[in-house]
């Protein structure tokens, strides 16, 4: 299919359109917020371009998802509306759901796992759904969702896999496209599909009919990683388990509706390390102040990580979403413990001492003068290695990077110590 001066437009098969987007674009009018775009010159340097962060983040209930959600209730008819709406999450789309439902004065149940995150538990509760803590995960909390709505007819919202959801997702893809005109290449965390599925269609068509082309790279997670195999295979291939940090993509299964649309429109999908998921969150705290999910930061990780240049992509534009900020303080804490250390500026080391006066002072003055921090030290005289008048102590300190982290061991070892590292 053609524009109307004969340029080719992508996908103009798919069920989801560039109108469709257009359109969904036109029933979040005061609704949601167009999300700032950062520059970061710090990604800049590395990529030798410029680099964009689209903030997502920010966006009213700390995620994208509220665009799909208001979108899809939005068109429920009067009587669906009557019956109210279910849905499953552990956070994202149940904020999502609730918000649209208060938006739009529809009667919301949410089902949610019950090892949930109380700050996200808090937050849906606050937007006035119901919640039913249900089962061990995410899936039992689905089935049982989807059983309450064949029982009460309310309109089962699933997170993803409808047309309303992708248009409603999509409409990131015309703001980026505003907000930063001459974007060459975007990337963006991918779960079930539904994000990165609308926003192909919005920037993909809009580039067609400009002239030009813009590549798009979807990121998921190493550990839940079901497009590439999917994608190879040309058919949905679910994965045997999930298990990764960045719970806001954790899904075993591509959706069907995004599947076909990413397939035909998405230029490609690359994996990232849990080790650079949390690196990459910390790297937006530090240098961009901005608080992101572990699901929000992977387009960051993955420009960390060298992914365009593995792909031959030399870019000169580069808009990254960072796709939701609902992280729990819990879970953050453990991250950037995890990150620090991924990127050597958590030192931990055990060291077999005599047990005499000032031996630990010693250990203390060869540290201080590397100029790192200790942060934390634990001593225990009895153990099966140790031997009457030794003593094991394990140190935690705070270092600048690999090079110091390096320093700090070699310091040691020229003072006669055998430094076993923890991390």
């Amino acid at each position: 299919m053609t524009d109307t001066v004969g340029r080719m437009i992508p996908g103009d098969q798919l069920s989801v359109q560039l109108k469709d987007v257009q359109e969904a674009r036109e029933l979040l009018g005061g609704v949601i917020v167009d999300t700032p775009m950062e520059h970061s010159r710090a990604l800049g340097r590395m990529l030798g371009a410029t680099v964009h962060l689209k903030a997502e983040n920010l966006q009213r209930a700390g995620s994208f998802k509220v665009r799909g959600a208001y979108v899809r209730m939005a068109r429920l008819t009067e009587e669906e509306k009557t019956s109210g709406v279910v849905a499953a999450s552990a956070g994202n789309h149940a904020q999502g759901v609730a918000l649209a439902a208060k938006k739009l004065g529809v009667r919301a149940t949410i089902y949610m796992p019950r090892g949930v995150a109380l700050p996200k538990l808090a937050a849906t509760r606050d937007h006035g759904a119901e919640v039913v803590l249900y089962g061990s995960n995410v899936d039992e909390a689905l089935a049982e969702a989807q059983r309450f709505s064949d029982e009460s007819g309310a309109v089962f919202i699933h997170p993803f896999n409808h047309t309303d959801v992708v248009a409603g997702q999509g409409t990131i893809g015309l703001e980026i496209l505003e907000q930063q005109p001459d974007v060459d290449t975007v990337l963006m965390g991918i779960g079930g599909g539904g994000l990165l599925a609308g926003a192909a269609v919005a920037l993909k068509q809009e580039a067609a009919r400009q002239g030009r082309e813009i590549k798009l790279i979807g990121v998921q997670a190493e550990n839940a990683a079901a497009y590439p195999p999917s994608l190879a295979a040309d058919a949905l291939v679910p994965l045997q388990a999930v298990r990764t940090i960045a719970d806001g993509i954790a899904v075993g299964r591509p959706g069907e509706i995004p599947f076909e649309i990413i397939k035909e429109l998405v230029d490609d999908v690359v994996t990232v390390s849990e080790d650079a998921i949390a690196k990459a969150l910390i790297f937006l705290m530090e240098r961009s102040k901005l608080v992101v999910e572990p699901a929000g930061a992977v387009s960051v990780a993955a420009l960390m990580e060298g992914k365009l240049a593995e792909l031959g992509i030399e870019p000169a534009s580069v808009v990254a979403v960072l796709s939701g900020g609902n992280i729990d303080p819990m879970l953050m804490l453990r991250v950037i413990q995890h990150g620090l250390s991924a990127a050597d500026r958590f030192l931990t080391v055990k060291l077999m001492l005599k047990d005499r006066p000032g031996e630990l002072a010693v250990i203390s003055r060869i540290i201080a003068d590397t100029d790192a921090n200790v942060i934390g030290v634990d001593h225990s005289r009895i153990g099966g290695a140790l031997s009457m008048g030794d003593v094991s102590i394990v140190i935690n300190m705070e270092t600048k990077g690999s090079e110091h982290s390096a320093l700090v061991l070699n310091s040691l070892r020229a003072e006669g110590y055998e430094p076993l590292v923890m991390n």
